[in-house]
């Protein structure tokens, strides 16, 4: 299948205009794997055209952060469209993202921006929001696709989008992960083998929780397969992020080191308050 590459805002415009029907974006900062796949695979099936964007954003990298070393592997990110049968692609570099340099204005997250990855991150979200805010503007997407693996992003970006009343429809996916339950993320290719292997008790302290049916269970549960582990933090919240419920939906969220890659991982639970 064609698939069409653009790079710059103008020819993108261009492109777009040529799209009839609905279109659905796929916001990457590249190095796609199965997860993103998975997005891609999820927009066809929602829209006439999909669009994806691959753009390392630099102004969600904190000091001192992968910006420098953040995978950079377009090719095989166009191979891994073009079998998704995605449409276009818009891959920007920085001058053409930021043309006045690094934007003086920018999305404020509020108070949800500023706990869990906000909190160990300060002023991700911004730049999160803020490259997701622009990229809306520039592709007039329908609908927009993003996976649940990043969830608190996905809850902001569903804010932001309810609060500023822009006109894009925001879908979560549901995670991928390998067989052996690692939740897939460009990172994972920092992990040697021997932390791959130790990466696999966030996901195991996550289904411990959600065996359980009362917060305190899941939370208790999670804690003790997480014993050792250097955690950023361990969370359960209302579907929203708010605070944890008696009972209904709810999410349980982790952040964990294991060596120097940072990963991040979470899964819904019922609880039943009892």
């Amino acid at each position: 299948m064609t698939i069409e590459l653009v790079h710059t805002r103008g020819d993108l415009a261009a492109a777009r205009k040529a799209l009839p029907g609905t279109v659905a974006v796929v916001m990457t900062m590249g190095a796609l794997h199965e997860g993103h796949r998975e997005l891609i695979r999820a927009a066809r099936r929602h829209a006439d055209h999909v669009l994806v964007t691959i753009f390392v954003n630099p102004l969600q990298f904190g000091p001192g952060e992968d910006f420098d070393r953040y995978p950079r592997t377009l090719d095989s990110d166009l191979a891994a469209c073009r079998a998704e049968r995605a449409d276009l692609v818009f891959a920007p570099d920085r001058p053409e993202m930021y043309p006045g340099g690094e934007p003086v204005v920018r999305v404020d997250p509020g108070p949800l921006g500023d706990v869990l990855e906000g909190a160990v991150r300060p002023g991700h979200f911004s730049g999160v929001l803020t490259v997701v805010c622009k990229l809306f503007l520039l592709t007039a997407a329908d609908v927009a696709f993003f996976g649940e693996k990043d969830y608190q992003q996905l809850a902001l970006i569903k804010r932001m989008v309810r609060d500023l009343e822009i006109p894009v429809g925001v879908r979560g996916v549901p995670t991928v992960r390998e067989p052996d339950g690692l939740a897939l993320s460009s990172r994972n290719r920092y992990l040697s083998a021997e932390h791959r292997q130790a990466a696999l008790v966030l996901s195991r302290a996550l289904r411990a929780g959600a065996e359980r049916d009362t917060a305190a269970g899941a939370l208790a549960a999670a804690e003790s397969v997480l014993s050792g582990v250097p955690v950023d933090y361990l969370a359960l919240t209302d579907p929203d992020l708010g605070p944890a419920p008696r009972s209904g939906p709810a999410r349980l969220l982790v952040a964990a080191r294991i060596g120097t890659t940072r990963l991040l991982d979470n899964v819904p639970l019922q609880l039943k308050g009892v």
